[in-house]
């Protein structure tokens, strides 16, 4: 078992930082942007991308994370920094990981976490 742990946390860590790329598959006559649109699985991306700052809930606010339940940031602003990261390096970028589409999804998603919105 003891040998298992590092091995483990090491997956968790790739998968926590990006690890895992997937391709989305477009349908004859589709244009990408249309076949990524429709294949998004948003909770897929969080559990994959967000969740281990974020938390599942997106309050959870490892390593200075934003608590997304408080948050009153427009769809702009969520867009940015998702594509970009924060400019004190908390928030990874993830235009380089995610495409425009799956950013977009992710920055709405982002804001059901706050009902007060």
């Amino acid at each position: 078992m003891k040998r298992l742990f590092p091995l483990l946390l090491l997956t968790l860590i790739m998968l926590a930082c990006g690890g895992g790329e997937e391709t989305v598959s477009e349908a004859p006559g589709e244009t990408p942007a249309v076949a990524a649109a429709q294949d998004i699985d948003v909770k897929k991306i969080w559990k994959i991308r967000c969740i281990a700052c974020h938390g599942l809930y997106g309050d959870m606010g490892t390593n200075g994370a934003a608590n997304l339940q408080e948050s009153t940031r427009d769809l702009a602003y969520r867009v940015n920094i998702i594509t970009n990261g924060s400019e004190n390096g908390v928030m990874t970028p993830f235009k380089d990981i995610l495409s425009p589409e799956e950013i977009e999804a992710m920055a709405k998603y982002t804001m059901t976490f706050n009902e007060n919105l």
